[in-house]
């Protein structure tokens, strides 16, 4: 499968008047697919936005070098930059970007008409995109008639009108309600078979990214923190920030001492987990919720209380004390205890990370307010 976008030692750097000297994106190499759906997922200030942007050429890059589709784009040695308007992408953002003044047909037709397309193949073209976004029937409409989610539509039929190669789209799906970002995922999907078009989806929902993924990179402070499936990098997360940004996570700090992890708070009792033997003096240990057996207080696992009970829909979520820590643990319904009742805690297969990293939560909340 021939690799249809590739960043090369990828680097941007920025100077803020308050903030000082900030690298967005430090040393990214990447390549990604053709026909490939390929999210970019992280906090705010990762580096998600600006790389996309490198591609699609609204920002130039401080160092490395970009190849789309087989054609060198930006290269800070070579001093190449190739400007948006010539890199042939197909690009939707979270503004849907549409002109209010022209109408469903002009607004879609508009990119045709900069590459003087006649006006035969502009009418089968625009016919054509209309068909394939639902908005057949609303030519003459303007933008300010329609909902938010058919002048999403009007973005992506745009995008797809130029039959590009590539598309790009950053949080497209994010100012629309719930039920409709759930739709638009599949017709997104189902866009992408048909054109069989390359994505790039920028987004910070991770349910969004893992539904619409065949890939994703997790990145966090400007760096690239993990490239995987979804599966992969749900089950198999490299480490604590990964774990922590997709799907629930629930962690406990523990001093290890004689092969045993004591959780922080409770230096007599251990936890019934086998220690790994590169673990340092201070772990964190991480599960999912929902993979936490809560077991009446048997003499096996970790002997505790329930302090919380919360009934939801579909589980029951216990807050229960160990050590100085609350753990959230997740079970059926079918699985009763009340709040103060004995139980014991059994753990899943669990996985074991280094202590917090204070500097690194500092940097993480300085980059959001660049």
């Amino acid at each position: 499968m021939a690799d249809q976008i590739i960043l090369r030692h990828v680097t941007k750097k920025f100077t803020t008047k308050t903030l000082g000297d900030i690298v967005a994106v430090d040393d990214f190499n990447l390549n990604v697919h053709e026909g490939e759906c390929f999210s970019f997922l992280g906090p705010s200030g990762c580096g998600k936005s600006t790389t996309l942007r490198m591609i699609a050429g609204f920002e130039d890059l401080t160092e490395g070098e970009i190849e789309l589709c087989g054609r060198l784009v930006s290269s800070s040695k070579k001093n190449l930059y190739v400007p948006p308007e010539e890199r042939g992408l197909g690009m939707v953002f979270q503004a849907f970007a549409v002109w209010p003044h022209m109408n469903v047909f002009e607004n879609v037709a508009f990119p045709l008409r900069i590459q003087k397309v006649n006006k035969v193949d502009i009418n089968r073209r625009v016919a054509e995109a209309l068909h394939h976004t639902s908005l057949t029937g609303l030519e003459n409409t303007f933008p300010s008639d329609l909902s938010g989610g058919q002048q999403q539509r009007i973005a992506l039929a745009r995008a797809i009108v130029t039959n590009p190669k590539v598309m790009l789209l950053d949080e497209p799906l994010s100012n629309l309600d719930p039920k409709l970002r759930e739709t638009m995922r599949f017709e997104i999907k189902a866009l992408q078979r048909k054109f069989n078009f390359t994505i790039i989806f920028v987004t910070h929902d991770q349910s969004e990214a893992m539904a619409i993924s065949d890939r994703m990179m997790v990145c966090d402070m400007g760096r690239i923190m993990q490239i995987d499936t979804p599966e992969n990098l749900y089950n198999k997360p490299c480490n604590r920030f990964v774990h922590n940004f997709l799907g629930e996570s629930t962690f406990i700090n523990v001093e290890i001492r004689d092969g045993k992890a004591y959780p922080k708070g409770h230096p007599e009792q251990a936890l019934d987990l086998p220690v790994p033997p590169d673990a340092a003096r201070e772990m964190v240990v991480a599960t999912r919720p929902n993979e936490i057996a809560l077991k009446g207080p048997d003499g096996t696992g970790f002997t505790t209380h329930i302090e919380k009970r919360i009934f939801l829909t579909d589980r029951t979520e216990y807050l229960v004390s160990v050590g100085n820590q609350l753990l959230k643990v997740q079970t059926p319904h079918r699985v009763a205890f009340s709040e103060g009742e004995a139980c014991s805690v059994h753990f899943v297969e669990p996985m074991w990370y280094p202590a917090d990293d204070e500097q690194a939560e500092k940097e993480r909340h300085r980059r959001q307010l660049v």
